[in-house]
């Protein structure tokens, strides 16, 4: 699995060509949980092991008798191949898109990812009859695809083989390939739930761009609904917004937000706050709200 905040915000990361930065709560709970489940499972008696994985994997055709497996099957793993992949994308990914997105935010991203790529995977059903499905793919694959849509341009070196390609390029293969592969499996059969990256990283990418829209029109219309007669008050309003940003304590963020912030601070002082992209004002908003 490839790696996946603002280049600007981040030190690269040694050996996989993107930055080095801190463990994050949410991405440590993650790891802990896949973790745990795996080796709780392998440490079961086969018997029981394997009973209680079939009550959590996830099987289109029985869905609405078990409502639950479109999220517990993230949490499980075929073997520790298939775990490790997904780990490592998580481990290297997850913090960045965690620090740019606040917990929350993450946490839907994953979530809305891998349940999306489990009904993604469903469409496979059609073509090749009933299917079962473990894995954190769907979500991984939204990680890196909030990666690729936030900082399209880091440059990510892929191993063993250090080759450097650029993370909406990396995305992009992985989409074609991912494609190819799901409709090759529709034809022959397989046991790789292709769809399911697919659709992970579609939907990712589909609820970034309906996130940024939503605030951007809630805060249009907050606008419109407060908007006096006096002319004047855009510009009074600016100034405040750019004054709760300079009163940001920015000595008291952690050291990634930080340069974020200062450098933020430095657009708007060159440009005025709108020189500032969506994402850009509801990060400097978040992070006045701390």
């Amino acid at each position: 699995m490839p790696d996946g905040g603002s280049a600007e915000a981040l030190p690269k990361l040694r050996g996989v060509g993107t930055r080095m930065y801190q463990m994050t709560p949410w991405v440590t709970r993650l790891l802990i949980a896949n973790i745990g489940i795996y080796l709780v499972l392998s440490g079961l008696p086969s018997q029981l092991g394997n009973s209680i994985a079939n009550a959590l994997v996830f099987r289109p055709g029985s869905v609405l008798q078990t409502p639950w497996t479109p999220v517990t099957y993230m949490f499980l793993h075929a073997g520790f191949g298939h775990l490790f992949g997904n780990m490592i994308g998580i481990f290297f990914f997850g913090p960045r898109l965690e620090h740019r997105l606040g917990g929350k935010g993450f946490l839907a991203l994953y979530f809305v990812a891998g349940i999306g790529g489990a009904f993604f995977e469903s469409v496979l059903a059609l073509f090749v009859g009933p299917v079962s499905m473990v894995g954190a793919s769907g979500g991984v694959f939204g990680i890196l695809a909030g990666f690729a849509y936030y900082w399209p341009r880091d440059t990510i070196l892929l191993f063993p083989i250090p080759i450097p390609i650029q993370a909406w390029l990396l995305v992009s293969l992985y989409m074609l390939w991912s494609l190819y592969a799901g409709l090759s499996a529709a034809r022959l059969g397989g046991g790789v739930a292709h769809f399911a990256h697919l659709g992970g990283a579609v939907i990712a990418l589909g609820f970034l761009r309906w996130s940024a829209w939503k605030r951007g029109s809630a805060k249009r219309d907050f606008t419109r609904a407060m908007e006096a007669p006096s002319s004047g008050r855009d510009v009074v309003s600016e100034k405040m917004t750019i004054d709760s940003w300079k009163g940001i304590a920015i000595e008291a963020l952690h050291e990634l937000n930080r340069e974020e912030v200062e450098r933020l601070l430095d657009k708007v002082d060159n440009g005025g706050a709108d020189s500032l992209t969506r994402d850009e004002r509801a990060f400097m908003d978040r992070m006045a709200s701390n």
